[in-house]
């Protein structure tokens, strides 16, 4: 633990999505755990109950919470839908996330009370304004993204060498240049990228994005070093960009409040009661068709395996699961209790990469299921490269294809009672352990934290401070 003196301050700003905020609170917990940093985190007055409630036991003066007000009157976006699951559609993201420009000088209003004390600002990759904020202050900027190395150095060799617009087919298999042993096909990535010339609003972004996080002191990647070290050398080298890899961070539990939430949730004592359960959620952000939902009813049922699945309401309103075996929850769970779980044996996911590491860290072996974003990327590396899941057939192979009941039923069957499910299961467990050992004291991630606070310490003691 650094003296109090010598500890620096760090700006904390998570995108208002709940998976791209909880790893930056679970970060925030461990810097303030291991008293490596003071912490200011920015948010908005709808996101911050979410913040303070995830924090509460985190009690300490080491940290503060600095409300900015959200933009108004925004079209297509509801009064009071200050995250991205309130929105009524993911079609809206591009103006939601545009809009939050109109958050800078707020927050550089913010800044500029407390920036002779902050060492850095660390904040999520699509906040790509906060660079320049960050600048004008001379702070360094960490960007955070929610991805693994593996699907940014496939999305660049990919980029970089035109393969993606090399076939009229987007199911034509190239091999990648630096990476000969993966193949992709444009049905691998989500728009824009799944089109031979991308362009557009959303690819204009995308571009903005990615050039701030290059521009930036460097990126924060939620992983770990010996689960993927060839991708994060390239990125760290072909790349040129500077990365650090600091988690799994949800192996960093948050602290419950004293006394609170005593009482078991009625899924868990589900749990208790079935085994073997495989889990099925496919996050906040992914919006399923009726036809779609009901093929996974009728697929988890003929599957004839006990499972717990985690959906919207809004989503089950018209979809009837009939069976003694399985318990549908439409309500906000601890995901990493319920994979924790020893009846749990097996997780039907969408490849979020916050999910990926909530099974890998659990030691469940993943049934991919490629939604939306890097996911048909993420399913790669969870199926092909790291070999801990297996993967679901949908009918035209895209990453957003459907998938019929009886394509379901199989892999289901599969990943909980056959071979080749038994050999990701004893996979997925080293991994898991391989990831504990990482973020333990002496562990690659553990050191990685520490090298990181040790160089923007530095930096502010060279740089010293600017004032506009």
């Amino acid at each position: 633990m650094a003296p109090p003196s010598s500890k620096p301050h760090i700006v904390v700003f998570p995108f208002m999505s709940k998976g791209h905020t909880i790893p930056l609170l679970h970060l925030t917990h461990l810097l303030l755990h291991r008293g490596l940093a003071t912490v200011t985190i920015f948010t908005t007055p709808s996101n911050r109950p979410f913040i303070s409630e995830s924090l509460t036991a985190t009690t300490t003066t080491d940290l503060s919470i600095v409300s900015l007000p959200f933009p108004q009157n925004i079209p297509g976006i509801p009064t009071g839908a200050e995250s991205t699951d309130k929105l009524p559609s993911m079609s809206l993201f591009l103006p939601f996330v545009q809009s939050l420009e109109l958050i800078q000088p707020s927050f550089e209003q913010e800044l500029e009370k407390i920036h002779a004390r902050v060492s850095c600002i660390i904040s999520d990759g699509f906040l790509h304004w906060t660079l320049e904020s960050a600048s004008k202050f001379g702070i360094p900027r960490l960007s955070f993204l929610g991805m693994s190395h593996y699907a940014m150095a496939v999305s660049r060799d990919a980029a970089m060498n035109g393969l993606l617009s090399a076939h009229e087919s987007d199911n034509e298999a190239v091999p990648l240049v630096r990476f000969p042993w993966i193949q992709v096909t444009r049905k691998d990535f989500d728009e824009p990228f799944n089109q031979r010339d991308p362009s557009g609003p959303q690819m204009d972004f995308i571009i903005e994005s990615t050039t701030a996080t290059q521009n930036s002191f460097g990126l924060l990647v939620n992983t770990f070093y010996g689960l993927e070290p060839i991708y994060a050398d390239y990125c760290n080298n072909d790349g040129k960009l500077r990365t650090w890899s600091i988690g799994p961070l949800c192996l960093t539990k948050l602290p419950k409040k004293l006394g609170f939430e005593t009482q078991k949730k009625p899924w868990m004592e589900w749990l208790d009661r079935h085994s073997p359960v495989i889990y099925v959620a496919f996050g906040s952000q992914v919006q399923i068709s009726p036809a779609q939902l009901q093929e996974i009813a009728l697929g988890l049922v003929s599957a004839e395996v006990s499972f717990l699945w985690v959906a919207k309401k809004s989503e089950m309103n018209e979809v009837e699961v009939e069976t003694e075996r399985g318990l549908v929850v439409t309500e906000w769970v601890d995901q990493e209790e319920i994979l924790e779980h020893p009846s749990v044996r097996g997780f039907l996911s969408h490849c979020g990469w916050n999910s990926v590491l909530d099974g890998i860290c659990a030691g469940v072996p993943i049934l991919a299921w490629p939604m939306m974003a890097e996911q048909g990327l993420n399913a790669k590396m969870v199926v092909e490269e790291i070999k801990v899941g297996l993967r679901v057939e949908a009918v035209d192979g895209k990453a957003k294809g459907f998938v019929t009941a009886e394509s379901l039923r199989r892999g289901v069957r599969e990943l909980m009672e056959g071979g080749k499910g038994e050999e990701v299961r004893e996979k997925a467990r080293e991994v898991a352990e391989a990831a504990i050992k990482a973020t333990n004291e002496g562990g690659s991630s553990w050191n990685a934290l520490n090298s990181l606070i040790d160089e923007i310490q530095r930096k502010k003691q060279i740089n010293g401070f600017k004032s506009i």
